[in-house]
């Protein structure tokens, strides 16, 4: 069993590309962040710091492109700082939404549970379009997202390969990495992703 915790940012932008930002504080491969795009036309690249993170994920989600590059993150309370190559983001964190509050209120050794994930999996998917808590990791694995809190992000500026990618915008259409999209509300989400290895 593998697991990751820390954060994962979602947002849209007004040129159609969204992105997915995991950003890990503990992990088998230590402190890292990787960052999954989905442009307009639905192409999907992966930005991973190291070779191992980049196929560990590939095995885990799809890709179109995947590119080793450094990428490096400055996180507070209030912000978030990016870089990933040809990458950049900079997004402003606002405060716990009503569904953060919810999820504050649940112990999170049960929160991170894949048995209580799995069970709430159905009334999550009705409740988040797009969002699922339990599901299929590829190659005969299971993962789980167990999210602890969600909060807003109020605004953001994002550059890929040189080019403004516009204003916050929501998640839609919602990505196609796995079985799991980010809300479509823009969103800070405090979360522990589990990956169960089969036997």
């Amino acid at each position: 069993m593998d697991r990751f915790a820390g954060h994962i940012i979602g947002i849209g932008t007004a040129s159609g590309t969204r992105l997915v930002a995991g950003l890990w504080d503990s992990s088998r491969f230590g402190r890292f962040a990787d960052v999954m795009i989905e442009d307009s036309a639905g192409r999907r690249t992966l930005l991973a710091p190291e070779r191992a993170i980049a196929e560990y994920v590939r095995s885990t989600y799809t890709f179109d492109d995947v590119v080793v590059t450094p990428v490096t993150w400055t996180l507070t309370t209030r912000r978030l700082t990016l870089e990933a190559g040809v990458l950049q983001l900079a997004a402003d964190i606002g405060r716990t939404t009503i569904l953060g509050r919810l999820l504050g209120l649940v112990p999170a050794r049960l929160a991170t549970s894949p048995r209580w994930l799995t069970l709430i999996d159905p009334p999550a998917r009705v409740l988040v379009k797009g969002v699922r808590t339990a599901g299929s990791a590829g190659n005969g694995r299971l993962e789980y997202y167990g999210a602890l809190s969600v909060r807003s992000i109020t605004g953001a500026s994002a550059s890929w390969r040189g080019r403004d990618l516009g204003a916050l915008a929501p998640v839609d259409p919602p990505v196609r990495f796995g079985f799991s999209s980010a809300p479509p509300s823009p969103a800070l989400v405090s979360v522990v992703t589990t990956i169960v290895h089969p036997g």
